[in-house]
């Protein structure tokens, strides 16, 4: 990697692979919006680094355990059907 200094502005380059048809399609998003690729793909890691951190400042998933019986006799939980059988019938 390099870091150059562009007047105020510090960058970095380096190189990333990408797989041909995602670098096609990058491309010719680029020059149908008249930009460069790599501000379209700036644009797409700082997206997705918001959704990142916006993700870790909702609070966790919670499940209230309740009480109960267990497991009842005759419940396979790797049986969908067979489970959607006997919960239509309690």
């Amino acid at each position: 990697m390099q870091m150059c200094t562009d007047g105020m502005l510090n960058h970095m380059r380096t190189t990333i692979m990408l797989p041909d048809d995602l670098y096609a399609e990058v491309r010719r998003s680029a020059v149908r919006d008249g930009r460069t690729i790599t501000s379209l793909i700036e644009e797409a890691l700082r997206a997705q680094l918001r959704a990142d951190a916006e993700a870790c400042d909702r609070p966790p998933f919670r499940v209230d355990v309740i009480e109960g019986r267990g497991l009842q006799p005759g419940v396979d939980l790797d049986d969908n059907s067979a489970l959607a059988e006997l919960m239509g019938r309690s």
